[in-house]
């Protein structure tokens, strides 16, 4: 559908300049323009550009590389179920910056629990790489399975052997996701990451429409399988691996997002890349939102708690689906 992209274009527009007014000082679209327009200098303008725009340009990058790595994943495995995490780049990325906070580097350098984020997700990335070199499909499944629980169980150990409560409390805010109190300096960081990794991913669309006949069909087509699974690996973890160094773990989004465009652009694989980006990028942009606007018992929901609460009843009803149409 050729109308589905633009549509796509304007609503993250809407959603975005949405991000820009709410909050616990809400501005007017006045306020907003003159900020980003105008720059003006008095409060509601620094609120603007100090803090609401870097956290909105965050959540586009974060949504945008999760639906797109999801939609590479999805069409490269060829399992509706695939995301994201499969491979274990988000587990890596947690444990990296749960280590940084365990051993106090957190409390001296804001920036180390994104900078050792990024490390653990290339470390796992590369982890499962190389256990799944000689081996097709399952075999890159099964190594980021095992790697991904390695780490989890890594995040386990710090949180019950957490050397005082404020540190086990810290732990856990970050697992649950945020882009709250995230500054320029996370997105100068984590941007250049993001940016390459989405290259790559996009390099992989041509093969994903070939690979949908199967690995044989496809290197018979002249497809280089192994080409193209470590450009979507070496793509996810560096886009997801610096995404979630940032914000944290953030599920369920690479999952919801190509199944959303999917009967859209007829089932292509290849199709589904950038649309996909942008449905991914509009979901963090409106939680985001929500997160502002929803508010329980006087405290606000985590980003990845609020996407959760969606994410969920669409992972089982996808789940219910796949069996239906297997049965």
């Amino acid at each position: 559908m050729r109308w589905f992209v633009p549509l796509l274009v304007v609503l993250l527009l809407l959603a975005g300049f949405a991000s820009l007014l709410a909050g616990t000082v809400w501005l007017t679209p006045g306020q907003a323009l003159g900020g980003l327009l105008a720059g003006r200098t008095d409060l509601a303008s620094l609120i603007l550009v100090e803090i609401r725009l870097p956290r909105l340009i965050l959540g586009l990058m974060v949504g945008a590389i999760l639906g797109l790595s999801g939609a590479v994943l999805q069409g490269l495995l060829r399992n509706p179920l695939a995301e994201p995490g499969l491979l274990g780049v988000s587990a890596g990325a947690s444990l990296g910056a749960v280590i940084a906070i365990y051993f106090g580097f957190a409390a001296s350098f804001a920036m180390a629990p994104p900078l050792f984020g990024l490390v653990g997700g290339f470390v796992t990335a590369g982890t499962a790489l190389a256990l799944s070199r000689r081996g097709g499909t399952l075999s890159l499944i099964l190594a980021g399975a095992a790697v991904s629980s390695i780490a989890a169980a890594g995040v386990s150990v710090a949180l019950n052997v957490a050397p005082n409560p404020y540190a086990a409390y810290e732990i856990m805010v970050w697992l649950m996701g945020s882009l709250v109190d995230r500054s320029w300096d996370h997105v100068w960081l984590a941007a250049p990451f993001i940016l390459v990794g989405a290259m790559l991913l996009l390099l992989t669309g041509r093969a994903l429409d070939a690979l949908a006949l199967g690995e044989a069909q496809a290197e018979s087509l002249g497809i280089h399988v192994a080409r193209t699974r470590l450009l979507a690996l070496l793509g996810t973890a560096m886009g997801v691996g610096a995404a979630t160094s940032v914000a944290g773990a953030i599920s369920f989004v690479g999952l919801i997002a190509p199944h959303i465009v999917r009967p859209l652009v007829g089932h292509r694989p290849g199709k589904t890349l950038v649309p996909a980006a942008l449905v991914g990028a509009l979901l963090v942009t409106l939680a985001d939102v929500g997160t502002r606007l929803l508010v329980v018992d006087g405290k606000i929901l985590a980003l990845g708690v609020f996407i959760s609460l969606f994410g969920a009843p669409f992972f089982l009803w996808l789940v219910l689906h796949v069996q239906r149409r297997t049965a």
